[in-house]
């Protein structure tokens, strides 16, 4: 989010020096010496921000106080345009609204001394760049060796690994999946090697699925050569490739002369075997690229499994007619609710909701959307708690804050930060965007894409309209299924989207954190001066209050839903 900030105030304050615009006696070169700054911090950003998404607090606070900043510079020369907006009306017409909630102009001196104050924070930041020894190389080896550290050590407390040891008992709604993809792979008929790709967001059940169905009697009789590989973000091709020859070979004396050789071993053993591979959790197309020269196009039946959240990456490892993409489901609400109370009354009522809880289970479970992390995770708790109405209501009206603070479901955030920590920068702003949105709200993309321009998300792409790259980023959310399709117009495009509750949720908290978003759901309900963005779900508002009250704010837009019609158009102010 800070690299998205500066980002964007660099792009924000590049016309101004052009000479287009008249600026105050002695603020250009003040604005050109901050630019420069914000392009030096900028190119330290992408590994600051990998180095706080770890969990180093030092430098998290540091890229707070960088996004901080940025904010303060928007802020700052909007005004300052706003002051010289007399004299080029064309050039800032699309501020003139913005007039109606000022009512006095900051003057000339304090614009000038804001401006001398926002240089002295950045030399502080500079400071700490140099202090904390942020890499300018976004690939460079601090990175590498701190992500191949963490890793290593944390392996054990790494949420994904509880789904490679479920019970059978445990399992609820694969049933049909599973005999699918078994089917699949032990088809006598076809004999060429075949890729199945199973593709959906975190914690749908991805992992579980392709393990119940390696391990099921049927593929352990037909294949006579396996190996389990876990990928995962940060994985090296030659290390995956030795750990598939221990498997296979137990331990075989590994060749020393680099990965061509490992590559050929690979290939030589298995030409004439009949192999099934399974790599889990694979994130990019690279990945592909590297691993598949190692495993030969034989015609004895071989299979190979790969599961991944992205869809691009999916349709990328499909080379073949034979290969095959399963797009794996939420759990209907009939297989959710049975999941739910298996965990959440495993200890009581014989796995049976008590009459009593059954409308506020009900509604925990609609939260959960299908999603079989959340409702394991969410049911195992409550298993532990007093079955008493209040206890579940208070439950269930905290579940954001319990997503984040509670130990027992800290794995559901976790496991769907995976995806949002692997976003490129500029798709950042945009996945976090929907946090202004009710729960259950479908946007229309055409909306959404023009608001996206209207924020400064979209950055120019040559031969590309703004509309064109932004449907682009939101195909990209969608096919890393943090976007979910709601409607699709005829020609299969889509035409609304909305994110899943508990990822709202997510949001929610990154948003708070980040001073990004806040949602009022009430008229007297306290106001955070600092956010970004202000999104009001209510019955009813009394507009002139609200603007009175944040005129003097640092909002850039105002959303406001009305409560009993939110799946209809909302109003906002920009």
């Amino acid at each position: 989010m800070a690299e998205r900030a500066v980002s964007s105030v660099i792009q924000y304050l590049a016309p101004l020096l052009t000479g287009e615009v008249r600026l105050l006696k002695g603020v250009r070169k003040e604005i050109v010496s901050i630019k420069d700054e914000l392009e030096r911090i900028h190119s330290f950003l992408e590994d600051a921000e990998s180095r706080a998404e770890k969990g180093d607090k030092g430098v998290k606070t540091w890229v707070k106080q960088v996004r901080e900043v940025s904010y303060r510079i928007e802020d700052v020369i909007d005004e300052h345009i706003l002051f010289v907006l007399p004299k080029q009306p064309g050039l800032v017409g699309s501020l003139r609204k913005v007039t109606r909630t000022i009512t006095k102009l900051k003057p000339r001196h304090e614009i000038a001394s804001q401006i001398q104050d926002i240089k002295t924070t950045i030399r502080e930041i500079q400071e700490g760049a140099v202090r904390y020894g942020f890499s300018t190389s976004t690939s460079s080896e601090h990175s590498s060796t701190s992500t191949s550290s963490i890793t290593k050590d944390n392996m054990w407390r790494d949420p994904r690994l509880a789904s490679l040891f479920i019970r059978d008992d445990e399992v609820v709604g694969i049933e049909s999946p599973k005999y699918e993809l078994i089917s699949r792979l032990v088809d006598q008929n076809q004999s060429q090697r075949a890729v199945i790709s199973v593709v959906g967001m975190g914690g749908i059940g991805k992992t579980t699925l392709a393990k119940k169905v390696y391990d099921s009697q049927e593929v352990a009789a037909h294949f006579n050569y396996k190996a389990w590989i876990t990928v995962s973000q940060s994985y090296k091709p030659e290390e995956l490739l030795k750990t598939m020859i221990k498997q296979l070979l137990g331990n075989h004396a590994l060749p020393d002369e680099g990965i061509d050789s490992i590559i050929a071993m690979l290939r030589g053993y298995l030409s004439e075997k009949r192999y099934i591979i399974v790599f889990d959790d694979v994130w990019e197309t690279d990945f592909w690229r590297s691993i598949t020269h190692a495993l030969p196009k034989n015609s004895k039946g071989s299979r190979v499994i790969i599961t991944t959240r992205n869809r691009q990456v999916a349709g990328f490892c499909k080379e073949t007619s034979v290969d095959h993409v399963h797009e794996h489901q939420s759990l209907s609400e009939e297989k959710a609710w049975e999941l739910f109370c298996k965990k959440a009354f495993q200890l009581d009522f014989g796995g049976h909701c008590p009459l009593e809880l059954k409308e506020i289970s009900h509604e925990i479970v609609r939260k959960c959307e299908g999603l079989p992390l959340a409702i394991v995770a969410i049911g195992g708790l409550l298993s532990t708690k007093e079955k008493v109405i209040s206890e579940w209501q208070k439950f269930y009206g905290s579940i954001g804050t319990e997503l984040e603070r509670n130990p027992n479901l800290t794995s559901i955030r976790k496991i769907l930060l995976f995806s949002y920590n692997d976003l490129p920068h500029y798709l950042k702003s945009c996945f976090l965007y929907f946090g202004i949105m009710p729960e259950d709200y479908s946007i229309n993309c055409g909306r959404l894409i023009r608001l996206w321009i209207a924020e400064g998300f979209v950055e120019k792409q040559k031969g590309k309209t703004m509309e064109e790259v932004a449907e682009e980023y939101l195909n990209e959310l969608i096919h890393r299924r943090l976007v979910l399709v709601s409607t699709t117009k005829y020609n299969g495009r889509v035409e609304e989207c909305r994110v899943h509750d508990v990822v709202r949720e997510i949001i929610l908290s990154m948003s708070e954190e980040f001073s990004l978003c806040q949602i009022l759901e009430k008229e007297n309900s306290s106001f955070n001066d600092t956010t970004r963005w202000l999104s009001m779900h209510m019955r009813y508002c009394n507009m002139d209050k609200v603007m009175e009250s944040i005129g003097k704010s640092r909002l850039d837009t105002v959303f406001f839903f009305k409560r009993e019609s939110c799946q209809r158009s909302p109003y906002w102010v920009q």
